[in-house]
């Protein structure tokens, strides 16, 4: 980016923040910004470290100080926006820049939103756990609100007017009382006005939205659907070679020997080892990966645990029962690992400046994968810009940097820019999965219904949504961690999926021995309102009181709250009796999370989750034996096809007397115990494993 020649620092360069005291890491923040955009107007949003989840203290850029979390620039070409989130596919870009655009009283289509690149947002942990919509918008939201509280400001100095006189709309200040108006750009022109922000700075109520609130269609939407978007796997650049590592033919095993003569012979090849790493560079991937298959190696390797070895020790790593009442009903779920599977495999390209570095990834951290990058090159932070486009998922897969730090060490050991992009088997086999787990649930209820003891263990798996959401006096959950095998990490809603599968499976069994309608069981054990306003409106849509009964269908629900939201699923099935097939027919998904920003695109995330949801609940299972993934392939790994899915009806409850709550998660925890329910009430089989019915139901 060319400097522009505006020098912040030049007689004569006025600015009404000038004159105010900055602390010394804010100021260099400040005069960093006028250099590189410009003159205009620059809000910098501070907050308390410990009440972010931007993770200030860990910054180690050297362009700003560490407690800024968001930075907007007004200047002539227009409004900026800067957030180290990512966007994958959750279509925050949208959201934020309604977010902007509602406070700073400026058309969406007038503003830009960068995202993603270390080297001009701010620091951020990253893009994860439901945060962006409850904790960056609102800081974008204050950083607009004092942005045009500062333009207002600045007319009113201009015109010699009393602020209050004064009205934004459209981009632009308005006096109504001497018909005049001029556009922010105007009124910035040639001046310098820095605003840092409290954070109690008043913003517009829901009730009042005029651009949050509405279905507006994605930014850059159109790029994406005609192919015009470039992701990480779409980079080109000057001298570009494709680059392919070495993998061990199994988990944990170690490089004792290799012998790159024959890989050497091919042409345009050049063979790189760094380390552990072992690569190949080539003018194509398939002379890359031609030449990965010339390398003679020799490799070492440990015993490795199997996959029903695993699950035996997880059950063994249950706890004895607390005492629970000679009544109590107690069953054991069984969770299995389960891929990511996003359309887009990890990519990543690097290329080398001098002692700099700069890496195109998708990545949902890219101040993390920055960070991994400097430990792993032994290199300053500074010294490494990571840009992420917009990119093609990650449902929590994307948060480790491995990928990149391959194409940085083969960019490194040849000296060329490098492309790196996993195989699907790559991305099967050395990507991480979702826990397995072992699930305990033991609940007892008294003669009217009520829940009166309720246990719960979960080995490994995870400790989210373990508490029940249910009035239960004697309640009891635990978390059990243990080593897996395989490599295991975060995954859209985390453990949440299988907690509310074990708890809503088995909420359905004690149902049954009280002799109580489902949806009536539930509502005599919920206290909370916002629950129960999501079960009975998704009970409602789906007709569960008129629901007619046949021959090998039925009907089954499941509730629950996870990061801020509320949902409840009704699903109707049908089982073949002969072959077994479980076809889902349809599924109604009622959700509410506060103040809805954009109800097009809430409907979109929350039919996404339906969908694949709908994979983990029936199909989808890593398998693994000797330290290998058996089913490294879309064929081997059944993912939901156009034919497995069911009608899909969304009921959105808008909150606007709640603060808004992130989506991306929570809409995918239920579909499955609702469908467990469903093929209950059609067949009396009472599913304990998840998936439920990978190869149909057998007799």
């Amino acid at each position: 980016m060319s400097e522009p020649a505006f020098d912040p620092t030049a007689p004569g360069a006025e600015s009404a923040g000038q004159d105010r005291e900055f602390p010394a890491g804010l100021e260099m923040c400040r005069r960093e910004l006028f250099r590189m955009f410009g003159a205009g107007l620059a809000v910098l949003v501070l907050a308390p470290a410990e009440a972010q989840e931007s993770g200030f203290g860990r910054r180690s850029r050297s362009a700003g100080p560490a407690n800024i979390d968001a930075w907007i620039h007004i200047g002539p070409s227009g409004v900026t926006a800067y957030t180290g989130k990512a966007e994958v596919g959750q279509n925050i870009r949208t959201s934020l820049s309604q977010a902007v655009a509602e406070e700073l009283r400026v058309p969406i289509g007038a503003m830009t939103l960068v995202m993603g690149d270390t080297a001009l947002t701010p620091f951020d942990m990253g893009t994860f756990g439901s945060m962006t919509t409850p904790r960056m918008a609102p800081q974008l939201r204050r950083a607009a609100a004092a942005a045009r509280q500062a333009i207002v400001a600045e007319a009113a100095r201009q015109w010699g007017v009393d602020p209050a006189t004064l009205s934004a709309a459209d981009g632009r200040i308005v006096d109504s009382a001497h018909g005049r108006s001029a556009s922010y750009a105007e009124l910035l022109h040639g001046r310098q006005l820095t605003e840092t922000i409290d954070p109690e700075i008043a913003l517009t109520p829901a009730s009042e939205w005029k651009v949050e609130g509405k279905a507006l269609p994605k930014v850059d939407g159109r790029a994406f659907v005609t192919g015009g978007h470039r992701y990480a796997s779409d980079i080109v650049l000057p001298g570009m070679v494709y680059g392919k590592v070495l993998r061990p033919p199994s988990f944990g095993a170690t490089l004792k020997s290799v012998d790159f003569t024959a890989a050497n012979k091919l042409p345009g090849v050049v063979c790189v080892r760094e380390g552990d790493l072992v690569g190949c560079v080539a003018p194509s991937s398939a002379r890359a990966a031609a030449a990965i298959g010339a390398i003679r190696a020799e490799w070492s390797g440990p015993a490795h645990v199997s996959e029903s070895e695993f699950f035996d020790r997880m059950r063994a790593n249950l706890p004895a029962p607390s005492a629970p009442p000679a009544s109590a009903i107690e069953t054991v779920y069984s969770i299995a690992f389960i891929a990511h599977a996003p359309l887009e495999t990890r990519t990543a390209v690097a290329k080398w400046e001098g002692d700099h570095l700069t890496v195109w990834t998708g990545s949902q951290r890219p101040f993390g994968v920055r960070d991994e990058l400097a430990r792993a090159l032994k290199m300053p932070a500074e010294a490494v810009r990571v840009i992420v486009p917009d990119t093609g998922s990650g449902y929590g897969g994307k948060h480790t940097g491995e990928y990149a730090i391959e194409a940085a060490l083969l960019a490194k050991g040849c000296g060329r820019p490098v492309k790196l992009h996993w195989t699907r088997e790559e991305e099967f086999t050395w990507a991480y999965f979702r826990p397995a787990g072992i699930i305990r649930a033991i609940g007892a209820v008294d003669a009217d219904g009520k829940l009166t003891h309720w246990e719960f263990d979960n080995v490994n798996s995870g400790p989210s949504g373990i508490r029940s959401p249910y009035d239960v006096p004697d309640q009891h959950a635990r978390f059990h961690e243990m080593e897996a095998p395989v490599r295991q990490g975060s995954y859209r809603a985390l453990a949440a999926t299988a907690n509310h599968f074990a708890r809503e499976s088995h909420m359905d069994d004690l149902a049954r021995a009280a002799h109580k309608d489902p949806l009536d069981f539930r509502l005599i054990n919920l206290k909370d309102e916002r629950l129960r306003a999501v079960l009975e409106a998704a009970a409602d849509r789906f007709g569960w009181s008129e629901r007619r009964r046949a021959p090998h269908r039925g009907f089954g629900l499941a509730c629950g709250s996870e990061k801020g939201g509320q949902l409840a699923n009704c699903a109707e099935v049908s089982v073949n009796p002969e072959t077994g097939h479980v076809q889902v027919l349809r599924v109604v998904c009622a959700f509410e999370c506060g103040a809805i920003v954009n109800p097009g695109h809430l409907r979109n995330v929350v039919e996404g989750a339906m969908m694949m949801g709908l994979g983990g609940a029936l199909f989808e299972a890593i398998h693994f034996d000797e330290g290998k993934i058996r089913n490294p392939h879309f064929s081997q790994y059944r993912v939901p096809r156009f034919r497995d899915l069911p009608k899909i009806d969304v009921v959105l409850l808008n909150r606007p007397d709640h603060p808004s709550a992130g989506a991306g998660e929570t809409p995918i925890v239920c579909i499955a115990p609702a469908i467990r329910n469903a093929i209950l009430d059609a067949t009396g089989r009472r599913l304990r494993t998840m998936p439920l019915a990978p190869h149909g139901l057998k007799a």
